[in-house]
């Protein structure tokens, strides 16, 4: 991966980008069905055991319905259904993270997203992120394909994830 493609997906998912070639960042890996996102460690605030959330009427079968966390309805989407990577249910197994989002809104600081298993904290540097396949043939809200060292993963565009939750709850009220 190039430094700057490198630089340009620690920007847009809200991390400082490294100053130099020998700046890490520290990253999450989480799974979700049919998939692994590489997440910027700085927007997760919070992670937690998955239980159902409260449905939202007339709601996409992406977004899961509103979990509480802190006194916060948070809504909770299942990214593989959104990106259509995969069908996405929760079970006792399941793991929520709450994100900070990049936008500002102090209606929605939060949203969160649904994760099969525990996340595991990596640290991702630019010799060990390259981006893979081809950009054309991306699923929906993902703004990369990338391996960092052995581990094939996604860079979910968490900007347009939380535009498309605010239109979406916005329309369903």
């Amino acid at each position: 991966m190039s430094n700057d493609s490198a630089t340009a997906l620690h920007d847009r998912n809200g991390s400082a980008p490294a100053d130099g070639p020998g700046q890490d960042i520290r990253g999450v890996l989480i799974q979700v069905a049919g998939a692994r996102l590489l997440l910027p460690n700085a927007t997760v605030a919070e992670v937690m055991s998955f239980a159902p959330p409260e449905s939202v009427a007339g709601a996409p079968d992406w977004l899961l319905g509103l979990t509480r966390w802190r006194g916060w309805q948070v809504p909770l989407i299942g990214f593989a259904r959104l990106a259509g990577i995969a069908d996405e249910q929760g079970t006792m197994n399941s793991k929520v993270l709450v994100l900070k989002a990049l936008a500002g809104d102090t209606k929605a600081p939060y949203f969160a997203i649904l994760s099969q298993g525990f996340p595991r904290l990596v640290t991702v540097s630019r010799a060990t992120l390259e981006t893979t396949g081809d950009p054309g043939e991306l699923p929906s809200m993902v703004l990369a394909a990338v391996r960092l060292n052995e581990d094939d993963a996604y860079v979910p565009d968490l900007v347009s994830v939380e535009t498309l939750i605010v239109e979406t709850l916005s329309a369903a009220a």
